[in-house]
């Protein structure tokens, strides 16, 4: 017989709610799938939102009745470019449409803008996903995410508030291995 875990015969209320946020590139969906193949249950708040954009009629009425049809493809969809294009440089804009994708998807594991919409309120524990800037470039292929992200709080402020971060830049084993030291010290908690 192995060691007893510190939890065993413990029962949990409920499954402890753990947030994976960072930058763009940073690998926050690589940290996602090394949660997943520990066991635990995952969901990334970009595929919630891209199913809300694509499936809900309300989302969908309200982008258009804010946007126009100019954020719509030619099949009729709605295109995340097209609407990015807009929220890009207006604050405004930005706000209004993490105010309507985000709320529903506050259940999400993967929360990339997690502080700032307050988002790791909701949460038990969060984990910051950061890299170098020229990795994270390299892993998301776009030119400038320095850009893209002014309006974000750094990934070091966010490293400072996360109870968990890791700074990804060595082999996926390593990322591995940081999930599962993070994944035992969450069980070794006292349930919620």
């Amino acid at each position: 017989m192995g060691p007893v875990s510190p939890t065993e015969g413990v029962s949990r209320s409920r499954p402890v709610a753990v947030a994976i946020t960072g930058g763009i590139g940073a690998g926050k969906t690589e940290a996602l799938n090394a949660f997943a193949r520990h066991g635990a249950a995952t969901i990334s708040s970009d595929d919630i939102v891209h199913r809300l954009l694509r499936e809900d009629d309300d989302v969908r009425a309200a982008l258009l009745e804010r946007f126009g049809t100019g954020i719509l493809d030619d099949a009729g969809h709605v295109d995340r470019a097209a609407i990015s294009r807009i929220v890009f440089d207006d604050r405004e804009a930005l706000a209004w449409l993490e105010a309507l994708l985000h709320p529903p998807a506050v259940s999400a594991t993967e929360v990339p803008l997690l502080y700032e919409v307050g988002g790791h309120e909701r949460f038990d524990a969060v984990v910051a996903i950061t890299a170098a800037e020229d990795l994270r470039r390299e892993r998301s292929r776009v030119n400038s995410p320095e850009h893209r992200e002014s309006r974000l709080i750094p990934d070091e402020e966010k490293a400072a508030r996360a109870d968990f971060s890791y700074v990804n830049d060595g082999t996926r084993q390593q990322l591995d291995d940081f999930v599962a030291e993070t994944i035992r010290a969450l069980e070794a908690r006292p349930p919620a």
